[in-house]
This record gives structure tokens, sequence and C-alpha cells, in this order.
């Protein structure tokens, strides 16, 4: 848990402040009996001093410059590695995915701040010719102003990390509600960037419910929001936001569909399925949830995804031998093993399943299912380490059935031909297309975004120009010199 000098509580212009809501409490999801962190939520009260807090930081953060502000996330950069031992313990506790997981979510985290640190550098506008000898036309990024950032669990730190790093280095201050079952996680990243030397003001924490977050959207200050999420709160956020004229950036959830051809290497399509949609016991938005195999056969790629998923080891992640660790609360359980149960009554079969541990905890066995498309499981997103083993006579039938969701976040194909593959990167509904590869993953120095409900039209998030773009408004300016004096 945060360390014995910092409290878990909401952080507003630079000072932790105790929440003013009933005292509440997050179990270990591998140990359902045991508080890791427990704090009092903050209330409108506390929104309205981190809003007020920010818009009075906000001049002087953007006086600073970009390049001044690019070493701060350096310097946060160089802390989150020190102490990132920490953070991942403090984040396999609250989260639930096995430490392996957690430290490589720390790596990637100080990873970003690095990256925007150096985008400090990049050039900030652009210059076009004029009809007029004496005038010059550039084009000018100004900061939005106060920012609101609302982030999930399932990625504690590196999601924040994609969100406030760009918002700070384009002269933005922050108030961020960060997702209630990670608090102390929350805690840590706002540590170092108070130590990191940002100012008083220009970040806010605030550990509070999901009404909070309400309110903050809806508040006139907050020029800009980003959210990462379900697509119900994100359809919310956005008859808000869009209502009142701020900028949006959402990213929801995916139903990523994952086409296997007969040509494809089976063992290559096998353990990339299975660790996509598996991995972080399937709590991403970028999980294989539907395998579409093309044509007939595929009888060893079957094989080898029963076998390696019913050979998985579930436990608590602090255990080295552990795979998969437990999702991140009781209703999540409740949740995913209600799916399952309802996919068999519609028709479904396992195909594969994992053992259980034999010790307490949120567990779900990583489940792979056969059955008819119809299937609730097929539509719906189902947060969990389960997927459906789906059937396409021809490639461009499996397009059309991989598309035939509302969401298009990721897809992935495997297929040795390169015709094949450009018509996936052509045709499928995503916004990333991974080719020979697991759906999840993707590089933080390119765009970052889906299609249709996963995500709404804009910049996309973790690329430095698409951030730029989002943090930012856009001037042109035309500077036409003066006559000359005689």
């Amino acid at each position: 848990m945060p360390n014995k000098t910092t409290p878990v509580c909401s952080f507003i212009d630079g000072s932790w402040v105790e929440g003013t809501g009933a005292l509440t409490s997050h179990m270990n999801p591998a140990a359902p009996d045991k508080a890791v962190t427990t704090y009092r939520p903050a209330g409108s009260a506390e929104l309205a001093q981190a809003i007020e807090a920010a818009a009075a930081a906000a001049p002087a953060w953007d006086a600073l410059g970009i390049v001044a502000r690019g070493r701060l996330l350096a310097a946060a950069a160089v802390l989150i590695r020190e102490r990132a031992e920490e953070i991942a313990q403090v984040m396999t506790a609250e989260n639930g995915k096995t430490l392996a997981e957690s430290r490589m979510e720390v790596a990637a985290s100080a990873d970003t701040f690095d990256y925007h640190a150096a985008s400090a550098r990049n050039s900030i506008g652009v210059e076009f010719p004029s009809s007029h000898p004496e005038e010059r036309i550039l084009t000018v990024r100004r900061p939005l102003g106060v920012v609101g950032v609302i982030t999930p669990w399932n990625f504690p730190l590196q999601i924040p990390a994609w969100k406030i790093a760009p918002a700070l280095l384009q002269g933005n201050t922050v108030v961020w509600k960060s997702a209630s079952n990670t608090p102390g996680v929350s805690v840590l990243l706002m540590n170092i960037l108070n130590d990191a030397g940002i100012s008083a003001g220009v970040t806010n924490l605030l550990l509070a419910p999901g009404s909070i977050g309400s309110e903050l959207v809806s508040h006139p200050l907050i020029a800009g929001v980003t959210f990462t999420g379900s697509v119900p709160v994100g359809q919310h956020i956005r008859a808000i936001v869009c209502g009142r004229g701020a900028k949006l950036q959402l990213e929801l959830g995916g139903h990523n569909a994952s086409i296997v051809l007969p040509d494809a290497d089976v063992e290559l399509a096998a353990s990339s399925v299975v660790n996509a949609a598996m991995g972080s016991t399937g709590q991403k938005c970028t999980a294989t949830r539907r395998i579409i195999l093309v044509g007939d056969g595929h009888e060893a790629f079957l094989e080898s995804v029963k076998n390696k998923v019913s050979s998985l080891v579930l436990g608590p992640g602090t255990d080295a031998s552990v795979q998969i660790g437990p999702v991140v609360s009781r209703s999540a359980q409740d949740e995913i093993m209600s799916a399952i149960s309802e996919a068999i009554a519609e028709g479904g079969e396992i195909l594969a399943q994992a053992a259980m541990p034999p010790t307490a905890g949120f567990y779900v066995p990583p489940t792979v299912l056969v059955g008819p498309q119809s299937m609730t499981i097929c539509k719906e997103e189902v947060f969990g380490p389960v997927v459906t083993v789906l059937r396409a006579a021809t490639l461009i039938e499996a397009i059309d059935l991989a598309n035939s969701t509302q969401f298009g976040l990721t897809a992935a194909v495997f297929t040795s031909d390169e015709r094949s593959a450009r018509l996936c990167v052509t045709h499928l509904d995503a916004g990333l297309v991974k080719v020979n590869a697991p759906s999840t993953g993707s590089e933080i120095h390119a765009p970052f975004g889906g299609m249709k409900d996963s995500t709404f039209a804009g910049p996309r998030e973790q690329n430095s120009g698409a951030t730029a773009a989002f943090f930012t408004h856009e001037k042109t300016a035309y500077l036409r010199l003066a006559p000359a004096r005689v």
C-alpha cells in the first residue's frame, strides 16, 4: 500500500485532503477478507476546490513553457522507475493482475512520460506561404485550460499516463477522477508528480464515486474531457460535454475478433489468441472476445488452444508460478460467470477451461466457448477471460461477422497471404488492425483509438501529434509587417 508518509486520500492544490464521504475499503481480489486501501471519498465540495485550484494555476503553468514542462515530465519518469516495485505491489494487491504484468505496466508508464517529455522539442506550429510579400502565416497551439481526466481500474497507471502526461506537456492543468478500485496506485502517481516539482494546483486527484465524474464533466471551467471506460458511461459523458461545447476524447469498450485463415501459422495464432483473450484475466478493452475460423479444418489450431487454456495456472498475482490472477471484484466475478452460464443456456458449449485454484478469491476460469453467433456473449462485451469460437465459410464472411457488433476497437488476422491481410486492414471496422499479432498491445508513438461505439471521432491517444491536437486549440496567425518608417 502507499508508503506511510503518503495518505490514501485526494490531492488538491498541493495538499492531501481527506474526503467527506463514508469510509470506504477496497478488498484484495486474491484475499477477499483483506482490505488493501481505505479512504473517505471526495464530494462536491472537494471537486469545486480542485477545479478552482486548477484554474488558478493554469496561467503560470502555461507561462512556464513547453520545454520546462517536458523536463518535469522526465523527472516524473525517473521517479516512477525508482518506485517501480512499490507501485507494482500496490497494483497487484488492488487490481489482482500478476506482478509480472504490473511491473510491465509500470515500466510502460515511465516510458510514456519520457516519450511526451521528449515531444517537448517537437515542432509546435507550421508556416504557410502568404500572397503578401511582408506577411507570415503561422499556426499556434494554445492549451485548453483545465482538463478533466477520468480513468479505469484495469490499467491504473498506464492509462492515466497516456492522458495526464500530454495534457500537462501542452500547458493544461488537470483534475483527475481515478477509478474507485485502485486508489492506492492513483495516490502513488500523484505523489510522484508532486515530488517531480509540478507546482500546486496543476495536478489534482479526486478519489470519488462515479457521480462526481458527472459533476466534473458538467463544470463550465472544464475545457476538455478525456475518458476511458464503458460505452454507456461514455455516451452519458458525450451528451454532457458536447452539449456545452467542450472538447472530448473517449476510448470505450471492444468486442474484438481474431480471424484465423487456413494458411495461418498454427502455433503463432494459438499463442496469440490465448494471450490476447486470457492475459490480464481478460480485463482489457483490446482483448480478443471472438475467434473466427475461416473455412474447414483448424483441428490442430483448436487442439493447441485447448491445451494452452487448460494448462493456465490461476492464483494470487504475487505467486511467481501464476499466469492468471483474479478479476477485480466479486461483482465482476458474478457478472462473468453469469455470462458463461447464459451462453451455455443459449446453445454454447465449453471447448476448454482452466482449473480453478484451491484458494479463496474472485477467480474466473479462462474459458473457450463454441456456439452460435446468436449467443448474447457474441454481441455484448464480457470483461473477463472468456472467448467464443465461431466459423465462417470465406474471408469476406469472416470480416462481416467481425464487423457485426456495435464495437470497433481492435481486430487481428492470422494468415500467410498478404492479399488476405490487406483485405482485412481495409475492411475490418477497427481502429487497430493487427496482422499475425495479438489484438492487444500498442506502441506509445502510434495513434490509439477505435471506431463506431468504441470511440468518439476526434484526435487519438498516445501519439504526440494526436495528443497535441486534442489538448490544444490551434490558431492561425497572420503576421504582416507595418510600413517601414522613413
